[in-house]
C-alpha cells in the first residue's frame, strides 16, 4: 500500500525514519568500533512493504556486508533482530520461541489487514515504556524450561561468514586469496537448512532451523536423582574466573537452606549441599540445561557417594560392571617390591646374574688420590687358589708368590702350573717361593 516518495504521499507518515537500528549481538559483531552507512527510506520491508531506513555494516575482519530486512515495527512485535529474525532474548528461531511460550499470534497476511494491525499496534508501541514487547508476547508471564536449555548464552560470528564462491565450485575464480567470498565445497543441496524462506522465519511456519532445535530438544538428556537418598550435594561446573561463591549461593537458596559450598577455583567447579534431599532434587530439575549465571552457561550434575567413588577408582562403574581401559593411556604402575628383595637387588637383576656384575667402578672426587690398582692375582687367580699375603714377595722386577697347594716334591700343583703358564704368556716373570 506504500507508494513511492516522489509520485505520491500517501501513507507517507507512517514511513520509517530511525537513527540507529534493532540488532542483536552476533549479527553487531565483536568489534565495538564500526562504520555504519544509513539510507533514508532506502527499501521496502519484506514483511510489510513499508519503506524504512536500512543500515548497512561489516561486522568484522573477513566478514560480509549485513544489512536490516525488517523495519523497526516489525521487530519491536515479535522481538527480534532487524537482520537475522532471531529473538532477542533467547536468539532462538520465533517458531522454537513461541512453541516453548505457547504463544499463538495469528498475524494477518492481507495487505490491508496486515497494514492496519501494523498500525495499531505502533500505537500501543508508542503507549509502552519499550522495556517489554508487545502484542501476544508481552502477556506471557513467565520464560520456558526448553527455551532456557536451548538458549545461546555466547555470540555465534561464524554466522557472519562469507557466502560461498559460485565461480569456484565452478573451477573460474581467479581472484584467489582476494576473493571476498568463501572457497569451500557447498552443503547437499537436499539439506532441509540450504532452503530457507525470511517470511517463513518470521510467522513462524516451515522454518527448518526451528524443526532442527525441537528435534534437539526432544532428545535432550535428564538429569535423574540418585537411588541413595543420603546424596544431597550438586556438582556445578564451568564456573570459569567470573562466577563466586556469592552468585552460587544467591541462585540455590531459594530452593532451600544450603549446609556448605565449596568451591575449587582450580578445576572451575562448585559443590553446593542442602540440608535436605526434597531441596537438593528441586535444585537440579530447576538448573539442569538451563542455569545461566553472569552470562556463563554451568553444568549442574548430582554428586556421588563415597563408595562410588571407591569403585571407579577400582575401575567398577555405576552399574556394577568392569570398565574397559581406555587406549592411549598408560595403565596401573606395578606393585612396588618387597623389603628383602629391595634392600638386596637394587637393579632388578635375575637371581642367575653373577655378583661380579654388580661391581662398578666409581671415579674418586677432585682432588682425592685414588687407591692403587689390585694386584694381578687379586682378580685374575682361578677360585680358591688365593695367595697368601704373608709369602708375596715385591722385587724390582718379578714377583714372588706363595700357593698353598704347592706338592710335597717342591713342585707347584696342576693349579699352579697352570697360572704360570698364563703368566709367562703375558710376558709376567714371577718367583714362587714353594717353601
Amino acid at each position: 500500500m506504500a507508494t513511492s516518495l516522489g509520485s505520491n504521499t500517501y501513507n507517507r507518515q507512517n514511513w520509517e525514519d530511525a537513527d540507529f537500528p534493532i540488532l542483536c549481538q552476533t549479527c553487531l559483531g565483536e568489534n565495538p568500533y564500526i562504520r555504519m552507512t544509513k539510507e533514508k527510506y532506502g527499501k521496502e520491508c519484506k514483511i510489510c512493504a513499508r519503506p524504512f531506513t536500512v543500515f548497512r555494516w561489516c561486522p568484522g575482519v573477513r566478514m560480509r556486508f549485513k544489512k536490516t530486512e525488517v523495519c523497526q515495527t516489525c521487530s519491536k512485535m515479535k522481538n527480534v533482530c532487524q537482520t537475522c529474525l532471531l529473538d532477542l532474548e533467547y536468539g532462538l528461531p520465533i517458531q522454537v520461541r513461541d512453541t516453548g511460550l505457547s504463544v499463538k499470534d495469528d498475524m494477518p497476511r492481507s495487505d490491508v489487514n496486515k497494514e492496519y494491525y501494523t498500525q495499531s499496534m505502533e500505537r500501543e508501541i508508542l503507549n509502552s515504556d519499550g522495556t517489554r514487547p508487545v502484542g501476544q508476547l508481552g502477556k506471557v508471564p513467565s520464560s520456558s524450561d526448553m527455551l532456557l536449555k536451548l538458549a545461546r548464552t555466547t555470540p555465534y560470528y561464524k554466522r557472519n561468514r562469507p557466502h560461498i564462491c559460485s565461480f569456484w565450485v565452478k573451477g573460474e575464480c581467479k581472484r584467489g586469496e582476494e576473493c571476498p567470498y568463501r572457497h569451500e565445497k557447498p552443503t547437499d543441496p537436499d539439506d532441509p537448512l540450504a532452503d530457507q524462506n525470511i517470511k517463513d522465519r518470521y510467522y513462524g511456519i516451515n522454518d527448518p532451523v526451528a524443526d532442527k532445535l525441537l528435534k534437539q530438544a526432544s532428545s535432550m538428556p535428564r538429569l535423574d536423582p540418585p537411588e541413595d537418598k543420603t546424596i544431597t550435594t550438586l556438582y556445578v561446573g564451568g564456573l570459569g574466573d567470573t562466577v563466586t561463591e556469592a552468585d552460587l549461593r544467591n541462585h540455590f537458596y531459594q530452593f532451600g537452606e544450603i549446609r556448605t559450598t565449596t568451591v575449587v577455583q582450580r578445576q572451575q567447579c562448585a559443590f553446593i549441599q542442602f540440608a535436605t534431599r526434597q531441596s537438593a532434587e528441586v535444585a537440579a530439575e530447576k538448573s539442569f540445561n538451563k542455569l545461566i549465571v553472569n552470562g556463563r552457561r554451568l553444568t549442574v550434575k548430582w554428586g556421588r557417594s563415597q563408595a562410588a567413588r571407591g569403585r571407579e577408582r577400582d575401575g567398577v562403574g555405576e552399574a556394577g560392571l568392569k570398565l574397559e581401559p581406555v587406549p592411549g593411556l598408560p595403565g596401573a604402575l606395578p606393585p612396588p617390591p618387597a623389603e628383602e628383595e629391595s634392600s638386596a637387588n637394587y637393579f632388578n637383576l635375575s637371581p642367575s646374574v653373577s655378583p661380579a656384575i654388580l661391581s662398578v667402578a666409581i671415579p674418586p672426587p677432585p682432588g682425592i688420590v685414588p687407591p692403587p690398582p689390585p694386584r694381578f692375582w687379586t682378580s685374575h687367580f682361578p677360585h680358591g687358589l688365593s695367595p697368601s699375603p704373608a709369602h708375596v714377595h715385591e722385587t724390582s722386577g718379578a714377583a714372588a708368590l706363595s700357593f698353598p697347594g704347592s706338592s710335597a716334591h717342591g713342585r707347584p700343583c696342576r693349579p699352579a702350573r697352570w697360572l704360570l703358564i698364563c703368566l709367562f704368556k703375558m710376558n709376567f716373570y714371577p718367583i714362587i717361593d714353594v717353601t
